[in-house]
């Protein structure tokens, strides 16, 4: 079986090619490229399954390129940046991304996040939903399709990202059931929660805008105050 392709984009050379030598080590196949829209033609070219890209480059910055890649591929993406306010690992996680890995980092923390990514996007939809049908979890007017990787809203097919996907999975078998942000983190992330209130916040949202007619007036995922999300029971 063929190693998961991994696209490498940053303008700094020398960060790609550390990058790449210890992706290579973990017998990855890797990608380089040095822009936003090099990125874009690879994507094009190659079959990518993950994506670490930094967000200040020329040409095409890692933000504009994420929202891009987002219009047609849920690759997981992991920005990689020397900015450290929270604001910004907001805005890229609003724009799509899957993990944010601040400047400087350590390389086992950066191939432990790759291998968490990759485990989620390749596994997706591995798992039964139960003997009536193990392809499709249905609640009200949703439809999660675990071989297509994607829901269904009213009937119609609604692009999610990976993480979107394993939230919707894990809120959707139980419904009802409220998860604080730190047990959703750890199940979805598969590593221990620190600080990812905001994390998880993020990706609440935009699942929101994407099943809801009225994201401020949820139907379906709900906040439970000071607890954390659930999504509703449906009759």
């Amino acid at each position: 079986m063929a190693q998961p392709k991994i696209l490498v984009v940053d303008d700094d050379r020398e960060i790609v090619g550390a990058i790449k030598k210890r992706l290579e080590l973990e017998g990855y196949d890797v990608v380089p490229a040095y822009n936003g829209l090099e990125a874009l033609d690879v994507l094009v070219e190659q079959d990518i399954q993950l994506l670490i890209i930094d967000i200040m480059m020329p040409g095409m910055d890692g933000l504009s390129a994420t929202m891009k890649i987002r219009e047609s591929k849920n690759i997981p993406i992991i920005i990689l940046s020397a900015k450290t306010e929270e604001s910004d690992k907001i805005l890229g996680l609003s724009m799509g991304a899957d993990d944010y890995v601040s400047k400087p980092f350590r390389p086992d923390e950066l191939i432990a996040r790759v291998k968490s990514q990759l485990r989620r996007y390749l596994q997706l939809g591995s798992k039964a939903a139960g003997p009536e049908d193990k392809n499709r979890l249905i609640l009200g007017g949703l439809t999660l399709d675990l071989d297509g990787k994607c829901i269904y809203v009213d009937g119609e097919p609604v692009k999610v990202t990976a993480t979107e996907f394993k939230i919707l999975n894990l809120l959707m078998r139980h419904p009802g059931r409220v998860f604080s942000a730190e047990e959703i983190y750890e199940r979805v992330w598969e590593e221990a929660a620190y600080a990812t209130e905001n994390t998880v916040m993020v990706h609440i949202r935009r699942i929101r805008e994407k099943i809801e007619i009225d994201p401020k007036n949820p139907k379906y995922l709900k906040v439970v105050w000071g607890i954390g999300y659930k999504m509703e029971k449906m009759d």
